[in-house]
């Protein structure tokens, strides 16, 4: 019997105790069945809510804080090196430091030190209850009924639901996540089933000046009218807005744009090659045939260089052209040349990219380097048929012989046999 008394105290004091935690503003109760007390705002708790109520203790101004009134009072942070100090800390809030925006006074886990953290982000089906600022971290609430939020963010608050307009209808309901959906009544047309196919017969007009709405089968509908029929909703063929023609239009765009930049892309490329030829294939045609020369002994000889040390003789003695890459030219001489055309200015070297092949835009790049000369021969010097001959009959056709000759010399001899 003593043993049922205790069962049932016991059972009285849990009923006590969860009838008065819906009432309590802690939602804690004492060993005794009391509502624990929070501690008031800038007061921290020093002895936890158990066998007695909670005891608080204010918090030292400048030392210490407490904001939510049920945990001890918590260290004032402090502002990281380099950042402003906008407010003190007090005993109601944290020190308050100017991290900048999207950012935040986070405050050390095991030390006062604080850091600059990035704010956070409410997400779908959240709203903003008070932003990321000198305060703290974004703080977000789930959004009731009548509210939603579509996108994630750390500055939007709930936005109240969309009811349907007039003429509309609504097929999805408001959810915390996406607003009402709703569809135009024009979009749906009710259709009636054949009785004796089976098929599906359409509207017709009233011919007696009636809208689209009423039916010429009055009589028809009396006496179909003991046979049940399923409506059926098919997409109204005019009328209404639909959008798949602009999706289509937009990606035919799309495609087309794609295609003429490729075909521009290749008419570039193609154009650019044509020119390199044909700026190759007038070295070829522009050298006289009185420039070479084979001696019996089988020697070829360079007549640039023979008639500057024997100018009577230079009618009749030339050499071969010159068929050595300039790549292979002795570094001494290639500075010479460039050195020569990087005096003349922009123009000497602008025209012998012309005429090596190169593109205005290409030469508009490179004259934007320090050294565009030096820059412009060691790209061509990369491609192929870059010879010394070419190089001197590019020269020779900006009047540039002065050049051309610098690179020629000293007469060298080489054998063949």
């Amino acid at each position: 019997m003593d043993m049922q008394k205790v069962v049932l105290q016991v059972w009285i004091v849990i009923l006590m105790k969860v009838a008065v935690g819906d009432a309590c503003a802690s939602g804690r109760l004492t060993d005794a069945g009391e509502c624990c007390d929070l501690c008031p705002a800038g007061s921290g708790v020093t002895v936890p809510c158990g066998q007695q109520n909670t005891h608080c203790q204010p918090c030292q101004a400048g030392v210490s804080f407490s904001l939510l009134g049920d945990g001890p009072c918590q260290l004032c942070s402090l502002c990281p090196p380099g950042i402003a100090e906008v407010g003190p800390c007090s005993p109601t809030q944290d020190r308050q430091c100017d991290c900048g925006d999207g950012f935040f006074l986070q405050a050390g886990l095991n030390s006062s030190a604080g850091m600059c953290a990035r704010c956070s982000s409410c997400r779908r089906g959240q709203g903003v209850a008070r932003e990321c600022g000198l305060l703290g971290n974004t703080v977000c609430k789930p959004c009731g009924a009548g509210f939603y939020s579509e996108e994630s963010s750390r500055k939007e608050p709930c936005r109240p639901c969309t009811p349907c307009q007039e003429g509309k209808v609504e097929i999805q309901r408001c959810l915390p996540h996406s607003n009402t959906l709703c569809m135009d009544k024009h979009l749906q047309i009710l259709n009636r089933p054949d009785l004796e196919g089976g098929r599906e017969s359409p509207r017709r007009q009233n011919p007696r000046g009636g809208g689209a709405e009423e039916d010429v089968e009055a009589e028809e509908d009396g006496e179909n009218s003991s046979v049940p029929s399923t409506p059926k909703f098919t997409p109204q063929e005019e009328g209404g807005n639909n959008i798949i023609p602009v999706y289509v239009s937009v990606l035919a765009a799309v495609v087309l744009g794609l295609l003429l930049y490729v075909a521009y892309k290749c008419w570039s490329s193609c154009k650019q090659k044509r020119a390199l030829a044909k700026a190759r294939g007038g070295e070829l045609a522009g050298a006289p045939e009185g420039e070479k020369l084979h001696s019996d002994s089988g020697v070829f000889l360079d007549t640039h260089s023979l008639q500057d040390n024997q100018p009577g003789k230079g009618a009749k003695r030339e050499s071969k052209r010159d068929s050595r890459l300039y790549l292979n030219v002795a570094p001494q001489r290639q500075e010479e040349v460039e050195r020569l055309l990087q005096e003349a200015g922009d123009k000497a070297w602008r025209n012998l990219a012309a005429q090596l092949g190169y593109e205005q835009e290409r030469v508009d790049t490179i004259g934007r380097g320090e050294d565009p000369a030096h820059t412009m021969l060691s790209d061509w010097a990369g491609q192929e048929g870059s010879t010394v001959a070419a190089l001197c009959s590019a020269l020779g056709r900006i009047d540039r012989g002065d050049v051309a000759a610098a690179l020629s010399r000293p007469a060298q001899a080489s054998s063949v046999v």
